[in-house]
């Protein structure tokens, strides 16, 4: 009955505020970060420099904006983060993504990143991989063996060195 309840109190709540979630969701964790994402699909769209313009802030997947927890102080990308959680922004371009953390939780998509831009707690550049074949389905993961927050989508895949 509790998660009747809970079920129907969160579709009130997402109805309510005129924000649906189009696209699956997912969480991935390890001991020290988790993040959770929308994971829209290419469905033979293009995606960088079409769907998701290059130059322009993009909340990192669907619906309301990619949200990453670390469970200790890491490194990110070089740069030193604090221990919590943060909002995952990039910035696609052709050769290069700007990764940005933000310390505003909670935000939907990237419509508001201008009024909260303040609150990043770091830029990070990293190279563009182009890839052989599509993914098709926006993927995040910790590619096992390896220290790397990894971001592929069509036939582009970004890692961002993380440090613990």
């Amino acid at each position: 009955m509790k998660q009747v309840l809970l079920a129907v109190a969160a579709f009130i709540a997402v109805t309510a505020c005129g924000q649906e979630r189009k696209s699956p969701h997912e969480t991935l964790s390890n001991d020290q970060v988790s993040v959770t994402y929308g994971r829209p699909y290419k469905k033979d769209r293009v995606i960088f420099g079409g769907l998701e313009p290059y130059g322009k802030v993009w909340r990192l997947g669907a619906d309301e904006a990619t949200t990453i927890t670390f469970n200790e102080d890491v490194s990110f990308g070089g740069k030193p983060i604090k221990a919590g959680t943060y909002t995952l922004f990039a910035i696609p371009n052709e050769d290069s993504w700007g990764i940005i953390l933000n310390s505003v939780p909670g935000q939907w998509g990237a419509y508001d990143y201008e009024k909260h831009k303040d609150k990043d707690v770091a830029h990070v550049a990293v190279p563009v991989q182009k890839l052989d074949k599509v993914v098709e389905q926006l993927t995040i993961s910790f590619p096992e063996g390896s220290s790397l927050l990894r971001i592929e989508w069509d036939k582009t895949r970004v890692e961002v060195p993380l440090g613990f």
